[in-house]
């Protein structure tokens, strides 16, 4: 059974990191959060498979990971050593990316994207102590990442690199892990609402305060985006709707959410490149940036050509899935629309393991084809430049 409503919030937050990318409107990240929202799903989907198998589920989200990313380096990494990458061992972190893979100019603003994937290597890696100690100590466990994010803004802590993007977003993975055991659901509305307002106003208050090169940019502003998600994740999550039947009465609808979620790793590897070729394409016709007619065209070309590149090589999701292949998934019909068990965020996955999943898919990364599962018992209580702004051609290239 499938939870359709994760589905859509997966293909939302898709559909989002592509737009984002293409128009640069930082009001988009605070509309919806959906880099946040990807790790929150993804974080999801894994407690429910350490729930299901316990360690071995690292291999497993792994497997379903990585050969997307290696059909994107068998064509990027030999393009970018013809136009002056070195070669030297760091390539092979291609293979297994757990810091930033090199890239040459070009390729460093097209594969940007590629630090949520370093990211969410990371998490899954940690995730076995991260369940074991947050079914002890929920609490804590949750805030621990938020924490030590204050720590590093206000200067206490110079943490490293990884380190920031544990306490940046680690904290939506964990608030997956409280999805997936029905924490949230439980929680009532005169404590849920309350916390995530105290999270919206603090995060917005930084925000505020503390404005980035590109405004009131979530990507800019790491305690303020790491504030402001967790409230929209709690409302989003925690008040999840039981069902939502409404879509399987749209066929085009229902079809979309699926091929979102089945492909919604490719779709997240592949759309920037795209942005970043068509952006000098479109200013020669006259199509500006700042025009919108300009911007919607620039969106419609960009999905289109990650169809054509989905339609090539997507099913190599479904490999890694270990599904049948298919050329366009959801032709056969869905399950129905599985609700929330009371107690439990409910959700449970369609046979196989489900997929990282994104802006993007995460969930895995950035898509998944369910969430959630079976509510547990809480016991016991990029690249070089990936979060700067880039200029191709005069226009700006965000990372998230």
């Amino acid at each position: 059974m499938r939870n359709r409503y994760l589905d859509i919030l997966r293909a939302l937050a898709i559909v989002r990191v592509v737009v984002y990318h293409v128009t640069g409107w930082a009001t988009l990240t605070l509309v919806f959060p959906a880099m946040s929202v990807m790790f929150a799903l993804a974080g999801s989907l894994m407690a429910a498979s350490l729930t299901r198998v316990g360690p071995a589920a690292v291999g497993r989200r792994l497997r379903r990971l990585l050969p997307s990313l290696w059909v994107l380096a068998v064509v990027f990494v030999p393009a970018m050593m013809f136009s002056g990458l070195s070669v030297s061992p760091r390539v092979l972190l291609w293979l297994f990316p757990i810091a930033d893979p090199p890239a040459n100019n070009w390729g460093a603003l097209a594969l940007s994207i590629i630090w949520y994937l370093r990211d969410y290597l990371w998490f899954v890696l940690a995730s076995p102590v991260a369940f074991w100690l947050f079914r002890r100590a929920p609490l804590m466990t949750l805030l621990a990442p938020y924490l030590l994010l204050v720590t590093i803004e206000v200067g206490i802590y110079p943490a490293p690199p990884v380190l920031r993007e544990f306490g940046l977003y680690f904290g939506a993975w964990l608030l997956g892990f409280a999805h997936h055991a029905g924490m949230l659901r439980r929680l009532s509305g005169r404590l849920l609402y309350p916390v995530a307002l105290a999270l919206a106003v603090g995060g917005g208050a930084w925000i505020v305060q503390h404005p980035g090169p590109r405004g009131y940019d979530l990507n800019d502003n790491p305690l303020g985006n790491a504030l402001w998600s967790a409230a929209f994740i709690l409302i989003v999550l925690g008040r999840a709707p039981a069902g939502v039947a409404w879509l399987s009465r749209s066929r085009i609808a229902d079809r979309a959410v699926t091929v979102l979620n089945r492909r919604a790793l490719t779709v997240y590897l592949w759309h920037m490149p795209f942005v970043v070729a068509l952006t000098p394409l479109v200013d020669v016709v006259g199509w500006s940036h700042q025009d919108p007619v300009g911007l919607a065209i620039r969106v419609l070309l960009v999905f289109a050509l990650v169809g054509l590149v989905t339609l090539a090589v997507g099913w190599v999701e479904d490999v890694a899935a270990r599904r049948r292949p298919e050329l366009i998934p959801g032709g056969t019909a869905q399950p129905a629309d599985a609700g929330a068990r009371p107690g439990a965020d409910a959700g449970a996955r369609p046979g196989a393991d489900a997929a990282v999943r994104p802006g993007a898919e995460g969930a895995g990364p950035p898509g998944a084809d369910a969430a959630g599962g079976a509510g547990a018992t809480v016991g016991r209580a990029v690249v070089p430049a990936q979060r700067t702004a880039g200029e191709a051609a005069s226009v700006e290239i965000n990372a998230r």
